[in-house]
């Protein structure tokens, strides 16, 4: 049975929403539901319910989360939300001439998610825009291993 999946994109220039696009179709062709939801006017009652989150996002300036994120990474730094029901994965586009801010907006929102209750599913994927390698081609072979490090949900007979 395939899993609902909210993939939550913080970009600047749209990469990381094409990620997003291609992570969800490779999701849905492996059976699973995905939906995408761009970070912009989100704020912390996007994780309420909790759920499975795949978070996408891009690094900008000095390190930080890309502009439509601010307000979501604000309110959750603001209102502390408790997410033990949330598990979560990153994929965190980045450009390692940048070696010091090297994916940190993608590192900054693992260790909030972290720190407020989350369970992180597997290793977060970081990828290098100087590599040579097509985000949305290498995410879109990741994401769905990825899903095998989802907790089975526990179903009551």
């Amino acid at each position: 049975m395939g899993v609902g999946i909210s993939i939550l994109v913080g970009t600047m220039t749209g990469t990381a929403e094409m990620v997003a696009q291609e992570v969800q179709q490779a999701l849905e062709t492996a059976g699973h539901q995905a939906t995408i939801q761009v970070m912009d006017n989100l704020d912390a009652r996007a994780f309420h319910g909790g759920g499975t989150f795949l978070i996408c996002i891009s690094t900008y300036g000095a390190g930080d989360v890309p502009d439509n994120a601010q307000a979501l990474v604000n309110s959750l730094e603001t209102e502390k939300p408790n997410l033990s029901s949330v598990t979560y994965g990153v994929i965190a586009l980045g450009d390692r001439t940048y070696k010091d801010t090297y994916c940190q907006g993608g590192i900054r929102f693992d260790k909030m998610l972290a720190e407020l209750g989350a369970k992180r599913a597997g290793e977060i994927l970081m990828h290098d825009a100087s590599s040579g390698t097509l985000p949305e081609e290498l995410a879109a072979q990741w994401v769905v291993p990825w899903v095998a490090h989802l907790a089975p949900s526990s179903e009551t007979a």
